[in-house]
C-alpha cells in the first residue's frame, strides 16, 4: 500500500520568462520539507491570471519580463487579490524599488539556495502572523501609482543582512567597475548599478556629477578651489578632497553661481 500524499501546506506561483530561471526555483521549493503546491506563469498575463485563480500565498516575481514587467502584474491584480510577493530580478536598481513598494523581500539572479532559504522562511513567518495585511498591499499600489520621483533611501545587501542608506547621508558615490560605491561619514556600500542609472534616481538639487567616476552631495560640500589645470577641487565636510574634470566644469560653475 502506498503511503498517502503529503497534503500541501501552502501554494507558491514562480512567475519568470525564462524557463531556466523557473526550473531553478521550483527545484529549491522542491527540496523544503513542508508540502507546497507549485504554480508556474511564463509572463504578467499568466501570472495575474493565476493569481486571482489561484490564491497562493507567495508569488517568487520575476522584475523584468517583456511587455507587462513585474511592477505591472501588482498594479494590474489590485491590493484585494495581491499575496506576498519577492521579486526577483538581476539588477540591484531594481531591488531597490521592490523595497519602495514594500515587497515582502526580493532576490537577485542567480539565486542562492541561503537567500532562498531566508526568503522563505520571513514569507512562512510573515504568513503566520500577518492575519490582515490589506494595509500593507494598499500602501503597496499607492506606491506603485505614485512613485518617489527620486531616491530618498537605498537597499544595501552585506553577510545576508540587508540595510538601508539615507542618500542624505551619503556624501559622494564612487564608480566601481558594474557597482557604484557609496560613501558616507562612518561606511562605505557596494550597490550593483551604473553611474549614470544612479544618477538618474538621484535628486538632482542634492546630487552633481563632477567626473566620470564621482558624484557628490552638494549639502557635504565645504570648499571649492581652483585648479592650475581649470578644474576644481572640492572639501568635503569630512575633510575629504575630490577633483572634478574639466568636461564637467559648466556643471559646477552653474551649480556655484546659484543659476537655476
Amino acid at each position: 500500500m502506498k503511503p498517502a500524499a503529503k497534503r500541501a501546506q501552502w501554494s507558491a506561483l514562480i512567475v519568470d520568462d525564462e524557463p531556466m530561471a523557473r526550473a531553478s526555483l521550483r527545484k529549491l521549493l522542491e527540496r523544503e520539507a513542508d508540502a507546497i503546491t507549485i504554480f508556474e506563469a511564463k509572463n504578467g498575463p499568466e501570472a495575474t491570471s493565476l493569481i486571482l485563480a489561484e490564491r497562493p500565498d507567495v508569488v517568487f516575481l520575476d522584475v523584468q519580463m517583456p511587455e507587462m514587467n513585474g511592477f505591472d502584474v501588482v498594479r494590474q491584480v489590485g491590493a484585494a487579490a495581491m499575496p506576498e510577493v519577492i521579486f526577483v530580478t538581476a539588477h540591484d536598481q531594481f531591488a531597490i524599488q521592490a523595497f519602495e513598494i514594500n515587497a515582502l523581500d526580493y532576490l537577485l539572479k542567480p539565486v542562492s539556495e541561503e537567500r532562498f532559504a531566508e526568503a522563505l522562511q520571513r514569507a512562512r513567518s510573515h504568513r503566520r502572523r500577518r492575519g490582515d495585511d490589506s494595509e500593507r498591499i494598499v500602501s503597496l499600489l499607492q506606491t506603485l501609482a505614485a512613485p518617489p520621483k527620486f531616491l530618498v533611501r537605498i537597499a544595501v545587501r552585506s553577510a545576508g543582512k540587508t540595510r538601508f542608506v539615507h542618500l542624505e547621508d551619503v556624501l559622494w558615490i564612487q564608480a566601481a567597475e558594474n557597482y557604484v560605491q557609496l560613501h558616507t561619514a562612518t561606511s562605505q556600500h557596494l550597490v550593483h548599478a551604473s553611474m549614470q542609472s544612479m544618477l538618474e534616481r538621484l535628486d538632482p538639487d542634492m546630487f552633481v556629477r563632477i567626473h566620470r567616476s564621482a558624484i557628490v552631495n552638494v549639502r557635504h560640500v565645504m570648499q571649492i578651489e581652483t585648479t592650475e589645470q581649470g578644474e576644481y577641487l572640492l572639501t568635503l565636510d569630512n575633510g575629504f578632497c575630490i577633483q572634478s574634470s574639466r568636461t564637467y566644469n559648466e556643471i559646477i560653475k552653474k551649480w556655484v553661481s546659484n543659476r537655476p
